[in-house]
């Protein structure tokens, strides 16, 4: 895990530049008007800070589409450039006009910075530790705030400060963040995949994760690259396979999956069972509620304890399964030599580190007819699978493997009768995961092909997401092929972006989570509390005392803003052990009403008559809690789960929309503050942002999903589903 997390850290300092860039603009505003004499120019002083919002929205509008066609590291390498050119023309700056420009070089960059940062972090962060690191950017952003403040603070108390100086000074930073960009970060292993340069995400993968074995997690980024298809939720036990298989040959069942431990002769065999699954009754509980939150909350509440049967069950990683007539059982997907008898295809390895045009397939074309051997009698408890994480099949097997979080991938190959009486088959792929405690303690029968088998020893049950593999395309099975066939990844990816993609059900249902929270967080208040945050501090007396300390009030005013950011670390951090562990759900619905109740008392505060030194102090802790509980969730938030919930190949796209959103929604709060203080006052003002945030913790309700621990792959075939079974729900 460390490092994914040196390579968040590195990625986060594009947001700590984004802190540092406001909070110095908040103090040189006020030398620059004096040098200019905008103190008549109103319009001119609001653009020179406006002007890095103008050129955030504006590189937001190609960044997606950008990044998916040239990569994730490319644009944050271009975003620290932008940065350290801007940061040299303000140090330069002879006039207003340049001042402007270098302003609008300083937005491309952050632009680029806090749209791509958060989807660099998913990408390269395991789901266990996933919310943690992309809280990370939030940490930065107002640890760079803090700096910078302390900084412009230090130059206020001079003689003649220099607001070239504050504003150039970015530079320095920057550089630092562009070598580390150059230097340091690999490219995100899912966006290689999806360009099938297989070798190069293997070596990125070995890289973050510390291990040679990572082909588990490879065959989760093949499986990604699919966009929506018809999914549906099963149900299967799991248990040894002398437990399951009793006295009837298991080779016989074509729908059974082994599962391998890493001892010689021990295996599990998972089998469907006949009825709706668990997980699919529990997300058409309650008709208020979306379908897909109460879907993705019943996964969340089948858990069990850490140290329980699910790690036992579910190791985190595994080795690929190699399916090939006539290749060794121990050989494996993750070499990438894959090349049967009599096939003409060039062995990866052996060509050596150039592997943009892949060729060798990563199942070959199977001629023969599908025969399962019998498995051995398998010896041992699921306890072993503890130590172990290697999952190896014979050949022709569909077997399974960990890839992190609790979840199992697998495959098998489904044959039915078409409309015409030929039979047609594909690899469909399977998504597991433990549903609950283990079924011998509750003593259970459980019905499988129409027969109620008791079930005993250590078996558990488990909820599948099965859905057509990835590399089955639909043009593959037209051409007829005998047996289980798969296509190369490079032909998948070489596929590319559709816009077509866009009007996936899962996609949509995504974007409007996506977009829905974006604007609402902006909406929230948070600007509006910034904005009167030096006013309510100099009512509680703390600018009279700067003032005795012989501090002028623009001084004063940089330091309370500075103290003021000191207390949202605090919070920050508390919200990045919480993330993972209470969820992004939890916590959106633990803190909003905090902020609802802040934003109430200053309204009351406002409107009733009280002494000063009372309506100051309560207006600072409204103020402070405010604060506090934002950046717990309503900060960091909205920016994970838009990073989570969208297909590896519209990814960038999405997200980018989401940040638009985010942008036009800042600029809209921005310019609209000074005319709603004008029309309806500060009670005003605060009564309608808490209305906001009312109408937001229902959203997050009614339509968010908790998504804490799960693969990225998971949450979109989650989303797809949910999207499925929510028409159905209409439909009826």
């Amino acid at each position: 895990m460390g490092g994914a997390a040196l390579v968040a850290i590195a990625a986060a300092i594009g947001n700590l530049l984004q802190g540092w860039d406001n909070a110095t603009i908040a103090g040189a505003v006020l030398y620059i008007k004096r040098e200019f004499h905008l103190e008549t120019e109103p319009t001119i002083e609001g653009l020179i800070v406006a002007m890095s919002l103008i050129g955030a929205t504006c590189i937001t509008t190609c960044s997606g589409a950008i990044a998916d066609w040239l990569g994730r590291r490319p644009m944050l390498i271009v975003s620290s450039v932008l940065y350290f050119i801007g940061g040299l023309v303000m140090l330069w700056s002879p006039n207003v006009y340049v001042l402007l420009l270098a302003r609008l070089l300083d937005g491309f960059g952050i632009g680029l910075a806090v749209t791509l940062v958060p989807i660099y972090i998913s990408e390269t962060a395991p789901p266990e530790i996933r919310g943690l690191l992309n809280t990370l950017p939030q940490f930065t952003g107002c640890v760079g705030m803090f700096l910078a403040y302390c900084m412009v603070f230090g130059m206020s108390l001079m003689t003649a400060p220099s607001w070239r100086l504050m504003l150039g000074v970015l530079f320095i930073p920057s550089l630092i963040y562009f070598v580390l960009t150059i230097f340091y970060l690999p490219e995100s292993p899912r966006w290689l995949v999806s360009k099938g340069r297989m070798l190069e995400a293997k070596k990125v993968l070995q890289s973050l994760r510390g291990r040679e074995d990572v082909a588990g997690e490879m065959a989760l980024l093949v499986e990604g690259l699919g966009v929506g298809g018809e999914t549906s939720l099963e149900e299967y036990i799991i248990g040894p396979a002398n437990d399951l298989a009793a006295d009837q040959d298991i080779s016989a069942d074509k729908d059974q999956i082994k599962l391998y431990g890493p001892e010689e002769g021990l295996s599990w065999i998972a089998r469907p069972v006949t009825g709706q699954s668990i997980v699919g009754l529990g997300s058409r509980h309650g008709s208020m509620v979306d379908p897909l939150v109460t879907l993705f909350g019943s996964v969340h509440e089948k858990l069990p304890d850490q140290g329980s049967m699910r790690s036992t069950l579910f190791p985190h990683f595994g080795s690929m399964f190699s399916v090939g007539g006539n290749q060794p059982r121990n050989e494996e997907w993750d070499e990438e030599s894959l090349v049967r008898e009599g096939d003409e295809y060039p062995s990866d390895a052996a060509g050596g580190d150039s592997d943009d045009n892949l060729q060798s397939p990563l199942i070959s074309r199977q001629t023969t007819s599908i025969e399962k051997d019998m498995v051995p009698p398998a010896h041992g408890t699921l306890s072993s699978m503890r130590h172990g994480s290697q999952v190896q099949g014979n050949a022709g097997e569909p077997v399974g493997m960990g890839i992190g979080g609790g979840w199992q991938l697998a495959w098998k190959w489904s044959e039915k009768e078409g409309r015409d009486g030929k039979k047609e088959g594909g690899f469909k792929r399977i998504y597991l995961h433990q549903e609950g405690v283990p079924a011998s303690h509750r003593g259970s029968l459980v019905s499988m092909h129409g027969e109620d088998v008791p079930v005993g020893g250590e078996v558990v049950q488990a909820a599948a997401l099965v859905s057509q593999a990835a590399l089955c395309s639909k043009e593959l099975l037209d051409q007829n092929p005998i047996g289980p066939a798969m296509i190369h990844p490079s032909e998948t990816a070489a596929k590319g972006f559709s816009w077509k993609d866009l009007a996936e059900p899962g996609v949509k249902r995504a974007l409007m989570v996506g977009v829905g929270i974006q604007i609402l967080q902006q909406l929230s208040g948070i600007n509006g509390v910034l904005y009167y945050t030096p006013q309510i501090l100099e009512q509680a007396g703390v600018g009279v005392l700067l003032s005795n300390l012989g501090i002028s009030s623009a001084s004063a005013s940089l330091l309370i803003s500075g103290i003021t950011t000191l207390l949202m670390l605090p919070s920050i951090a508390v919200a990045m052990r919480l993330m993972d562990i209470s969820g992004r759900r939890t916590l959106l619905l633990s803190t909003i009403p905090i902020l609802i109740t802040s934003l109430v008392v200053l309204v009351l505060s406002s409107v009733i008559k009280m002494g000063s030194v009372v309506h100051a102090s309560i207006s600072t802790v409204s103020v402070v809690l405010y604060f506090c509980c934002f950046v717990m969730g309503f900060g960091p938030i909205p920016n994970i789960l838009c990073s989570e919930i969208f297909p590896t190949r519209v990814r960038g796209i999405c997200i980018a929309i989401c940040a638009l959103v985010f942008w036009i929604g800042d600029i809209i709060v921005t310019y609209s503050l000074p005319v709603l203080l004008n029309s309806v006052g500060l009670a005003g003002v605060f009564g309608m942002y808490a209305v906001v945030c009312v109408i937001s913790w229902i959203f997050v309700f009614i339509k968010v999903p908790e998504t804490k621990g799960m693969p990225l792959e998971v949450i979109t075939e989650f989303f797809a589903v949910g999207a499925s079974q929510a028409d159905a729900a209409k439909n009826n």
